[in-house]
């Protein structure tokens, strides 16, 4: 009789860690990042899921079983020895072996150890269906469902700076590009435009003979803001490309080739708005005026998307910093 009240002690211990364990591990899994793994198509979030997404009516099954095995410790502890050495070796065991133990190995493993023993949790989850029902429609009355997790822009940047001192298989380049993400859209435009002072603009007098357009190859732009009488108005764009159909020896001004289609953004305006005009317009550069509405720069699509994956320099680049002009 004492052989197999010993048995059915270790049984019962090793329930009482396994639903110890579960309640913590299983618990402790976001239900929403345990979504994304599916999605993704993990074998274990796919076992673990059905049961994780269940809330209260999972926690409080793990938790009455735990309860329960506990009390069934203690009585049978009180079979073999009595009074308080029994009391002692209940609490001892139950506190070892029934709780730090398990809970240190499911804190680490929870979804790797929960996907093997979901069938366990799922009998248990059957067997006590009439008690624990009935308070989990309780608590979700009282409580509602889960929430999701929302991070902050700067929980964003923290998570991905602890993220890059991990192995994972997301790469340095990509982490600085996502960082870049975070941060571009909260710039103004006045700082990563390139100030009228470095801008090569013309007037709209200016006669586009030889030695001009080699000036203006050399110089490598594809666009050309025109000035009209003063350089605080920007009255056109030029766009080189249009110059091939326009004879050497001919007088034509920038006046008279110019695209007078002008797009103006403030100096003050956010990038991520930037952006968007930028892919609604369907254009590549922006007058950029001051408080005053005089043109005090130029901000180009390549601007906005260097502050996002880092500098970017062709083979027709004389400058790598157009706002500094070196």
């Amino acid at each position: 009789m004492t052989f197999v009240t010993y048995i059915i002690v270790v049984c019962i211990l090793i329930l009482s860690g396994l639903f110890s364990g579960l309640s913590l591990g299983l618990m402790s899994l976001d239900l929403f990042s345990l979504r994304r793994r599916v999605k993704l198509g993990n074998k274990a979030a796919m076992r673990v899921y059905p049961l994780r997404k269940k809330g209260n009516l999972l926690l409080i099954t793990l938790l009455l079983g735990n309860v329960a095995v506990n009390s069934a410790l203690a009585l049978f502890l009180g079979s073999i020895v009595t009074g308080v050495v029994a009391g002692f070796m209940a609490t001892g065991l139950i506190v070892i072996f029934g709780e730090i133990i398990p809970q240190a190995v499911f804190s680490r493993h929870a979804l790797k150890f929960g996907a093997k023993i979901t069938w366990i949790v799922w009998f248990f989850l059957i067997l006590l269906y009439p008690i624990s029902k009935p308070i989990a429609l309780i608590l979700d009355r009282a409580l509602g469902g889960e929430l999701p997790t929302i991070f902050s822009r700067k929980e964003f940047k923290l998570i991905l700076k602890e993220q890059r001192k991990l192995e994972t298989d997301v790469h340095k380049h990509e982490f600085e590009i996502l960082e870049g993400g975070l941060e571009f859209s909260s710039m103004k435009v006045k700082s990563v435009m390139t100030p009228k002072i470095n801008v090569f603009s013309l007037p709209k007098s200016a006669i586009l003979n030889k030695e001009l357009r080699k000036e203006i190859y050399k110089m490598g732009h594809s666009r050309i803001p025109v000035y009209g009488n003063t350089k605080n108005k920007v009255v056109g764009i030029l766009y080189v490309k249009d110059l091939i159909s326009v004879k050497i020896n001919s007088n034509a001004t920038a006046g008279e080739i110019m695209r007078h289609e002008v797009h103006t953004i403030s100096e003050i305006h956010k990038l991520g708005t930037v952006l968007n005009l930028f892919k609604k317009k369907k254009m590549h550069l922006f007058i950029v005026h001051g408080k005053v509405s005089k043109f005090t720069g130029i901000v180009t699509l390549e601007d906005v998307l260097e502050e996002i994956v880092g500098e970017i320099v062709d083979e027709y680049d004389h400058r790598i910093d157009m706002r500094t002009g070196r």
